[in-house]
């Protein structure tokens, strides 16, 4: 990734008919920092520069959010229904994991690895006794690269709000939007 210059951004901002003030309230930094970085008077901290970035694109649409991309009927299970019917829902929806909603809230996930990780027996354990640690949350309005980078680490995201999944993103799902 290639950062932009000063006068890239100067450019850009223009490009789109954007005030220093309009794209500093965008970004939330103030508008002297928007032109003494326009001006190379300052070399602003990769997370401010991010955040004019990002506002940039917004202008130009080209943010995807997670909102954009998430899968909103969210297949899952309880931490009290059987290891069976945990199998028996990823066979028939063709998931390998899937997450593990208690009242709306995510509290674990659920994987055939996990189920083989097990042992024998377990068909009728409950999910709670095998299942791993939940997929990460995110906000709505995460942005492709913050998910790309969790996806990197875990199988899915689960988009949450006020704390209660409201859909899930996988690598696959990812895969597709970049494609």
């Amino acid at each position: 990734m290639e950062l932009p210059t000063p006068q890239d951004l100067r450019e850009r901002r223009t490009a789109l008919d954007l005030t220093q003030s309009a794209l500093a309230e965008r970004a939330d930094v103030s508008q002297p920092l928007i032109a003494r970085i326009e001006g190379g008077d300052v070399d602003p901290r990769l997370s401010t520069l991010r955040r004019i970035v990002e506002a940039l694109d917004e202008v130009e649409g080209d943010v995807v959010r997670a909102r954009d991309i998430m899968h909103e009927d969210v297949i899952s299970v309880a931490p009290d229904d059987s290891v069976r019917e945990a199998v028996e829902l990823m066979e028939s929806e063709a998931y390998s994991q899937l997450p593990v909603i208690q009242n709306g809230t995510p509290v674990g996930s659920i994987s055939f690895s996990d189920v083989n990780q097990a042992g024998d027996d377990v068909a009728e354990l409950p999910v709670s006794e095998v299942m791993s640690e939940s997929f990460p949350p995110v906000s709505p309005d995460a942005t492709v690269d913050e998910i790309r980078n969790l996806l990197e680490h875990y199988k899915a995201v689960v988009v949450t709000e006020s704390g209660e999944a409201v859909g899930i993103i996988t690598e696959a799902d990812l895969a597709a939007q970049l494609s």
